[in-house]
């Protein structure tokens, strides 16, 4: 646990070497990572800045490699929102002490991340994972999954895995060179390790039963100072994800540019995450209950957990 932390706090400081903006309510500071898609769509269609004008508020945006150092970034007052994240890191910032408050959800899109094997692999069931090597990143959604999908086919992630903690680039260079023997990663590197090299799903959320609903975590500090402007933000998020929805071909071709990669993966990506942006609601907390008592059950986590210790945005 301890562990987790540090690395994440060294790649926020190796982070605040390049944040260009200043702490300044006049500036609303976004992190994003490349699964942020729908604040991807709206950086590259410039709509916050625009929406903002009227309030004196500009936009600066601080791309992060995945959602921990994002999360922390929001502790040591480097960033104001953070993109959406998986559902268990607010519970590791949570247990870390890191002060922040959940502003909105993208309710669940279970299949948006999967467990998976190479298309050559004899491997056809969680069960015959035993004694292999799987890569994920820790505390990561996929880290969840996998705990939940060996759980069910009875089998400990503790002691009938290998696992090794990987990010995602990393990840999958382990995986296509045979170094471990299956990979948990959620969209969009998902889709393109599914498209660009024969990957096989062997479980997905669906199948485990894990929702994989994403959060917006946010500054407290920010919030309470700066409640319309954030309202914008909760509006305009809102927005781009029905577009997204009701206009997947357009959506995916303005995507794809911004994130590097191939209209079919985005398409693919974006077919199986919900992009239903709304507030905090009790179903979204039980499951962040369920999640951090799993963890806390696999000593992951040093204590048990209160998520509604952690304050939720009432909207407007």
């Amino acid at each position: 646990m301890r562990q987790i932390y540090k690395t994440a706090l060294f790649a926020v400081l190796l982070s605040l070497l390049v944040l260009s903006a200043q702490a300044s309510d006049k500036t609303l500071r976004i992190g994003y990572q490349k699964s942020s898609s729908l604040l991807i769509i709206l950086k590259g269609q410039e709509t916050l800045e625009k929406s903002l004008a009227p309030l004196g508020v500009t936009v600066a945006w601080h791309e992060f490699t995945s959602g921990l150092p994002m999360v922390e970034a929001l502790n040591v007052d480097a960033l104001d929102l953070s993109a959406d994240v998986a559902d268990t890191v607010p519970i590791f910032a949570q247990a870390a002490g890191t002060e922040f408050t959940y502003f909105l959800q993208e309710k669940p899109s279970p299949t948006a991340e999967a467990l998976v094997v190479p298309k050559n692999s004899p491997i056809k069931t969680v069960a015959e994972l035993k004694g292999k090597k799987l890569a994920v990143a820790k505390a990561s959604g996929a880290h969840y999954l996998t705990v939940a999908a060996l759980t069910k086919a009875g089998l400990d992630f503790s002691k009938d895995i290998e696992v090794n903690f990987l990010q995602p680039a990393d990840a999958r260079t382990a995986f296509e060179s045979g170094a471990v023997d299956a990979w948990t990663t959620w969209d969009p590197f998902l889709a393109a390790v599914e498209q660009q090299s024969g990957a096989r799903i062997i479980a997905d959320g669906a199948s485990a039963g894990v929702s994989y609903t994403r959060f917006y975590p946010v500054s407290t500090r920010y919030l309470k100072d700066n409640p319309a402007v954030l309202a914008v933000v909760a509006e305009e998020l809102t927005k781009v994800g029905q577009w997204v929805k009701a206009n997947p071909e357009e959506a995916a071709k303005f995507h794809a540019p911004l994130v590097g990669l191939d209209l079919a993966i985005v398409k693919q990506a974006n077919n199986r995450r919900s992009y239903a942006v709304a507030k905090i609601d009790a179903e979204a907390t039980a499951e962040q209950q369920k999640i951090a008592d799993v963890f806390a059950g696999q000593n992951l986590l040093a204590t048990r957990l209160e998520i509604k210790a952690v304050p939720v945005w009432a909207g407007k």
